[in-house]
């Protein structure tokens, strides 16, 4: 999984990406000091994994990633130039969704590119600057496919298509809000890379006092959750200060920091939350002596597909999967004592891969 970061600058977003991904990207009370965009991996921290390696005595934990794009901080006009964020905007074309850092924090200290806060505002301001840039790469796929059409019948109906969706956005609309009529629509879509198409998930960057309680009174939070829920949009708050200061600790010291502040979580696992429940994403895991791993597919998948994560022979050569809850796993302290009780099930292809599943595939090539 792949994830943007996007923002105006000043409002936490490199400070975000560095304690998510320690990478120490620069974080300074300038704009633009963001200047490469800049790439970190995360792993997904999932407990069900550390219990099965012991189980299994792995020689080898591998957990899920995800990688995070963080780019220059975008202003107003930064799809005509202005500042240094349009040419990094390419750059997240490929994620998967867009992590939208939206500053709810007074602090005279770091000023506001426009002044004041007004996470509203700023959420406009971003979204303008993307649908811009949209209908840029729009306009010349559109010069290109209507004047093939000419000559080429078969690109009529994308041109036709293309045409509707430029007219859609041209009226200030979100690429995301277009209706597709077909699957052939679906894959032409699909093709383009729309950052107004992909799924959006807002940070709440608020002030240290205010994270315990999840932003409950802040009026700029509240403003942005509701702006979320018309869109079916994830917000999760955080204070990408305190974000910080978790990075630099170790995992216990990070649990009674956490009990300190009155915090049930840190801002790296509300996002993780929130972008596999945006995105539709569950995990598989794989156990045995050489490796246990987490596999991450989409809800819905089925066994062969799921296979295909590991190997696209897996896939192609599919014979059935002997599966068992991660639960029932540990509870029977070994594959041996599950399929005794019957709780090791064979499934065919068919079978729905669900969240926590422990899988053993065999296949044939």
């Amino acid at each position: 999984m792949k994830l943007g970061i996007v923002g105006l600058p000043n409002v936490g977003k490199s400070t975000l990406f560095n304690s998510l991904t320690k990478a120490g990207a620069e974080s300074a009370n300038y704009p633009f000091c963001t200047i490469d965009p800049n790439v970190g991996i995360v792993t997904v921290p999932d407990e069900r994994l550390k219990k099965l390696g012991d189980l299994y005595q792995s020689k080898k934990v591998t957990p899920a990633v995800i990688e995070f794009v963080d780019i220059a901080g975008l202003v107003k006009g930064a799809s005509k130039g202005e500042g240094l964020g349009n040419q990094f905007l390419a750059n997240i074309r490929e994620c998967d969704a867009i992590v939208h850092v939206v500053r709810c924090f007074e602090n005279s200290n770091i000023v506001h590119v426009d002044g004041s806060i007004d996470p509203l505002r700023d959420i406009e301001t971003i979204n303008l600057e993307l649908l811009f840039s949209d209908m840029e790469i729009l306009e010349r796929r559109y010069a290109k496919t209507s004047k093939a059409a000419r000559m080429d019948k078969t690109l009529q109906k994308e041109a036709a298509m293309q045409e509707r969706l430029k007219a859609h956005m041209e009226a200030g609309n979100m690429a995301k809000t277009f209706e597709l009529l077909d699957e052939d629509e679906e894959a032409y879509f699909k093709e383009y890379g729309l950052l107004t198409a992909k799924p959006v998930i807002y940070a709440a960057n608020v002030a240290e006092d205010e994270v315990a309680e999840d932003g409950a009174n802040n009026a700029g939070v509240a403003a942005v959750r509701e702006y979320a829920s018309k869109e079916d949009s994830e917000v999760f708050v955080i204070c990408a200060e305190i974000e910080q200061e978790i990075a630099e600790l170790d995992d216990d010291e990070k649990f009674m920091f956490l009990e300190e502040l009155g915090m049930k979580e840190s801002g790296l696992d509300k996002l993780i939350k929130a972008s596999y429940s945006l995105l539709g994403l569950i995990s598989y895991l794989t156990s045995g002596e050489d490796e246990t791993r987490a596999w991450t597919i989409t809800k819905g998948t089925k066994a062969p597909q799921a296979a295909g994560k590991i190997h696209t022979d897996f896939e192609r050569g599919f014979i059935k999967a002997e599966v068992v809850n991660y639960q029932d796993l540990l509870d029977c302290g070994s594959t041996a004592a599950a399929k005794e009780k019957g709780l090791v099930r064979v499934e065919g292809k068919e079978y729905v891969v669900q969240d926590g599943d422990v899988i053993l595939f065999r296949f044939n090539v």
